[in-house]
């Protein structure tokens, strides 16, 4: 049974920095094609923050998150990073690790395992 496990979150002062971690079981992480993460913020929808190839030759960014988020991941260890940089109020949010069997498209749709989520919040 594929299993992401989130961990990482917290309360962190604005410029502050944190690192999520995703570790999966039940399937090495190097079986999947895309990696990625995204958030969900209260009353809003689910977006897609960063994503990476099953090799980590290859990252995505949110606009949003550019020069200061960093995802990277090792395959032997079977888990996915976030590293967060310069924290924002607006980056408050719960943060999802996801696994794609798709080689491309970072949409919700082509994520089929998802993990139960971290939350981060940032204060000002």
């Amino acid at each position: 049974q594929v299993q992401l496990v989130e961990s990482g979150g917290g309360l962190v002062q604005a410029g502050g920095s944190l690192r999520l971690s995703c570790a999966a079981s039940g399937r090495p992480v190097s079986s999947y094609a895309r990696m990625g993460w995204f958030r969900q913020a209260p009353g809003k929808e689910r977006d897609f923050v960063a994503a990476i190839n099953w090799i980590g030759s290859s990252t995505r960014y949110a606009d949003s998150v550019k020069g200061r988020f960093t995802i990277s991941r090792d395959n032997g260890k079977n888990t996915l990073y976030l590293q967060m940089n310069s924290l924002k109020v607006e980056d408050t949010a719960v943060y999802y690790c996801a696994a794609s069997t798709y080689y491309t498209g970072d949409v919700l749709s082509r994520y089929a395992y998802w993990g139960q989520g971290t939350q981060v919040t940032v204060s000002s």
